[in-house]
């Protein structure tokens, strides 16, 4: 009896250390380059390739699920998943709520597009719901309208809701095209701490991990290859 409890007990402990292998990566699926859905209906980008190998550095097993953007800090905290990897900037506010690992992808511009070069930019302004874009619209003085997803803000311009929309510049960046007629208007604007992983406050040691091997990957180079990769040559990196 006592050799069954026993084999027992460490068939659940097996079972929970397979567990703990296993880490929930949460994202959009709709903010390319750093996360997207691709043809085969896989999560795909930046992000995706960065997480990977992330995981396997770390020495655990990835698992990609999407989320709506505004309740993916939500969602995390509620357990749905075990990180946030989509394109979120390190704030001081979200920092409240969870916590992030350091940097992988460095403080980059957000920039006004629009249909007409002389576009109102404290007119109406569409933005992302729950981004510091959003944020730095309502405290600038322009009317803001929230829309769900990047590809929102951008067709409220395109149908006269909007005057301009402000975003990350270098998700923005593919819509801004002669075919489109979106134009890139007013100044670039500096926001945020960089792009980084958001966990749970109490997931300190996954932190840790994470944050050892994202160190490891600035110091040989291997991370600015990939921001190279996605983004292009003349981004600055790390």
């Amino acid at each position: 009896m006592k050799k069954l409890i026993l084999t027992a007990a460490a068939l659940a402990l097996s079972a929970g250390l397979a567990s703990a292998q296993t880490v929930r990566m949460g994202t959009e699926g709709a903010y390319p380059p750093y996360n997207f859905i691709n043809d085969k209906g896989e999560v795909d980008g930046f992000e995706r390739e960065l997480g990977d190998i992330l995981c396997e550095k770390a020495g655990v097993t990835c698992e990609w699920v999407t989320n709506e953007w505004d309740s993916i800090i939500p969602n995390l905290l509620s357990g749905n998943y075990d990180t946030i990897m989509a394109g979120m900037s390190i704030t001081d506010e979200r920092k409240e709520v969870i916590d992030f690992t350091e940097a992988y992808y460095p403080p980059a511009p957000s920039a006004y597009a629009a249909l007409k070069p002389d576009a109102d930019l404290k007119g109406i302004v569409a933005a992302q719901v729950g981004t510091i874009q959003a944020d730095f619209v309502a405290k600038s003085g322009a009317t803001l309208l929230e829309f769900p997803t990047l590809d929102d803000t951008v067709a409220a311009v395109k149908n006269g809701e909007a005057d301009a929309v402000f975003a990350d510049k270098d998700p923005l960046a593919a819509f801004v095209t002669a075919e489109s007629g979106i134009q890139w208007v007013g100044e670039d604007v500096a926001l945020g701490g960089g792009v980084g992983m958001g966990l749970r406050k109490t997931d300190a040691e996954l932190k840790g991990k994470f944050d050892a091997v994202i160190a490891e990957m600035k110091a040989d180079g291997s991370l600015n290859a990939l921001i190279t990769k996605w983004f292009g040559p003349d981004v600055k990196g790390f």
